[in-house]
């Protein structure tokens, strides 16, 4: 038997950041506290280096590596760049935060790192084996970050519920996949693909996707499977939750593709009905129990809840239309919470988290520049048009309808209204309201910069969707 050389061209990116995230691990153990900017410099070399990669190298050709475990394509390179790109700005959001909270470390960068290594692994992944390892690569990551504040309660409590419901969720990911193995005797997700329209062991293969949709519900954080999220999303330190809000998302979404549709489309009538229950309860407890938060922070975590079912409701059409609307929402959505969060890190300090809705009373007084940004951010996660996320619903709506699904289209457009509440109500607070605190909101020129354009970017992508949409059609097009 001839010895095969594996294509390492292929996986070039992914061994860049695998690279740089082990000398960063290393150089920072020679850094003094006042030289660990270079940490972050390194860390966001990484990412604009691993775009260079990406992008100089982007083909519509579908190329699999490493004996059919690794697939490069046209999807897996744009949410690649995304990825990257949510990467860098959760790092320039990121550094004032934790160097006024003294947790400016090599930890938080180099956790970072290899959770993007085990991001860029997931959206590759073309095997079972390929999806769990970059899953949890992941997942480890972010446990241990959730933790960085040690001496914070509220943090380590959070960080153990993550890790506890994690590893069962997970568990329950690799039990449905040991089924398919069983049932396939195959990790290969094109080999499944086969053995699924063929084969006679129909309802082991149903019994083991249940327990796949528990996993893949739990890691976008779907109802029920969603009771982690408020508690991390409130108690990790801001600059954490920024990270988990955007990036990880991206790559879940491409998770959900590979397994469902690459590997089990077979048994699409199955999953269509979990994914719809999913994704109406999201909706419904997302949209209602945001409206009963006054921390902001835990009212964005049910506003992700409630986005994520949005997002199933493209997933579930089984078509590709369907896949690139979902596509185009889940990349939305990731800027979207970008600059949500990234507006909390603006106007908190040391020893103040401004993540309760009354700190944003009277923003326009102290910063109608600031408040203007935050306008944009919440009109475009109600929906509101024509601004971006306005273009993101309408784009699962349209294709809900296309297949004959309207019932479900008029549902979403119910809690869609109901969820526009708790987005104008904090429009209304900066607007309309008595400022708690008039101090002056002094921050640094590039985290002004940067959260300025992710705003203005946000506009300009609503006021032009076709460049984006046209990205995302082309990507799932070639699949």
């Amino acid at each position: 038997m001839p010895f095969a050389i594996p294509n390492y061209n292929v996986a070039i990116p992914e061994m860049f950041v695998l690279g740089m995230a082990c000398l960063v691990l290393i150089v920072d153990l020679f850094l003094t506290e006042r030289s660990r900017t270079v940490t972050y410099l390194l860390s966001q070399a990484t990412m604009v280096g691993a775009a260079v990669l990406t992008l100089t190298t982007y083909s519509q050709e579908v190329v699999l590596a490493f004996s059919g475990t690794f697939v490069r394509d046209a999807m897996g390179d744009v949410l690649k760049a995304f990825i990257y790109l949510s990467a860098f700005i959760v790092f320039l959001y990121a550094k004032p935060y934790l160097q006024a909270r003294k947790l400016f470390k090599g930890e938080f960068y180099v956790l970072g790192l290899f959770g993007v290594l085990g991001m860029m692994v997931l959206v590759s992944a073309h095997s079972l084996l390929t999806v769990y390892l970059g899953l949890e690569l992941l997942a480890l990551s972010l446990y241990a970050m959730v933790a960085l504040q040690r001496d914070s309660i509220f943090a380590s409590e959070s960080a153990m519920k993550y890790f506890i419901l994690g590893a069962l969720a997970s568990g329950m990911l690799l039990y449905g996949m040991s089924m398919l193995y069983g049932a396939t005797g195959s990790l290969d997700l094109g080999e499944i693909s086969r053995e699924v329209a063929t084969t006679k062991m129909e309802l082991v293969m149903v019994f083991g996707l249940v327990f796949i949709v528990v996993g893949l519900a739990f890691k976008l954080g779907a109802v029920p499977f969603h009771m982690w999220m408020p508690d991390v999303y409130q108690g990790a330190p801001t600059a954490v939750t920024l990270y988990i809000a955007s990036a990880p998302k991206i790559a879940a979404f491409a998770m959900v593709i590979r397994l469902l549709n690459d590997g089990l489309y077979g048994l699409h009538m199955h999953w269509q009905d979990m994914l719809v229950i999913l994704a109406i309860l999201s909706m419904a407890v997302g949209n209602i129990f945001a409206i009963a938060q006054f921390n902001l922070k835990r009212m964005l975590a049910y506003s992700t809840i409630a986005h994520m079912g949005y997002l199933l409701l493209g997933i579930l059409t089984g078509s590709g239309d369907g896949y690139a609307a979902a596509m185009f929402y889940t990349l939305s959505y990731a800027l979207m919470s970008l600059g949500g969060f990234g507006m909390i890190i603006l106007l908190s300090r040391a020893g103040f988290e401004a993540d309760r809705l009354d700190d944003f009373k009277g923003l326009n007084e102290r910063s109608p520049w600031y408040a203007f940004m935050m306008l944009i951010l919440m009109f475009s996660m109600a929906g509101v048009p024509p601004f971006l996320g306005f273009w993101a619903k309408v784009s699962v709506l349209r294709e809900l309808i296309h297949v004959d699904m309207t019932w479900l289209a008029i549902v979403a457009v119910v809690f869609s209204i109901i969820g526009a509440f708790y987005y104008l109500r904090i429009v209304k607070l900066m607007y309309f309201d008595k400022a708690e605190d008039n101090s002056e909101i002094k921050q640094d020129l590039d985290l002004h910069v940067a959260l300025s354009a992710n705003s203005l970017g946000i506009l300009v992508l609503g006021i032009m969707p076709g460049p984006l949409m046209a990205l995302c059609a082309s990507a799932i097009g070639v699949m």
